[in-house]
């Protein structure tokens, strides 16, 4: 084989760039289209939720009625804003958090057909089932939240009120309507997302990453890694803590079984 002469050599040099960045820039063509339809998915679905904002806040509410009205024995309940358009953003936040979960299965069948080219077939059938168990775990999350953590949690706030008379001051709750809203975002999204456990280390055990021996042996340092997630995601109380604890580690010994049938099945 004999060389080339020189002359040549820097238009076979630039052939090869070229070709290796033609498919770069289709790559990122794809990216770009993908990433404006979730965009307008998002921004559809907050749009079309805004409307429903209002009744949606009344239902997270009702934890914290319903557990006034059982210590007070009284009917009615109100919260505070102290703030003019503070009500406003409130429900243009509901409103973007409500618009997530709508929009989820489009974000995540654009994610799938992003990456779907460069996985093999049987990649591509493995992956399936924890795109579809993805939404699932995180909407149960939630509901965990709205049914087991907001009653105990209310109990436990409106426990501080104090009533005055002889001397004694009275302490009554005066909640603000952004801050509730805050705090029941924070501990569905901290659910949701630890309840994405199984998920994520199903694809690790897929993926050859992790094993179910390799789970096992780590429960205790797993166990110290979701009390410290727990300290850092749920408000400075030891319910929210234990409460996000026990659940998440139960998912962590049913992702130790999965990996198991993972490794039969292969």
């Amino acid at each position: 084989m004999t060389d080339l002469p020189d002359h040549q050599k820097p238009d076979i040099l630039d052939d090869d760039i070229q070709a290796s960045a033609a498919p770069l820039f289709s790559h990122l063509k794809e990216l770009r289209r993908r990433l404006i339809i979730v965009i307008c998915a998002l921004a559809g679905a907050a749009f079309a939720c805004f409307f429903l904002a209002e009744p949606l806040y009344n239902i997270l509410l009702k934890p914290l009625v319903r557990e006034a009205q059982i210590m007070r024995g009284v009917t009615d309940f109100e919260l505070i804003y102290t703030a003019p358009l503070e009500v406003f953003f409130v429900r243009l936040k509901l409103a973007m958090f409500l618009g997530l979960f709508v929009a989820f299965p489009v974000i995540a069948w654009q994610v799938y057909a992003f990456v779907a080219p460069g996985l093999y077939r049987n990649e591509r059938h493995a992956f399936m089932p924890f795109l579809i168990a993805a939404p699932v775990l995180f909407v149960l999350g939630a509901c965990f939240v709205y049914f087991g953590m907001l009653p105990l949690l209310s109990r436990f706030a409106l426990g501080f009120e104090q009533i005055g008379g002889s001397g004694i001051a009275a302490i009554v709750p005066q909640i603000k309507v952004s801050e509730y809203l805050s705090l029941v975002m924070a501990l569905m999204i901290a659910f949701g997302l630890s309840f994405q456990l199984p998920v994520i280390l199903s694809l690790c055990a897929v993926a050859g990453l992790v094993s179910s021996e390799m789970l096992a042996a780590g429960r205790k340092y797993a166990l110290v890694g979701i009390l410290a997630a727990a300290a850092v995601f749920t408000p400075p109380d030891i319910i929210s803590q234990i409460m996000l604890t026990g659940p998440v580690y139960g998912l962590y010994e049913v992702s130790i079984w999965i990996s198991r049938r993972i490794e039969r099945r292969d």
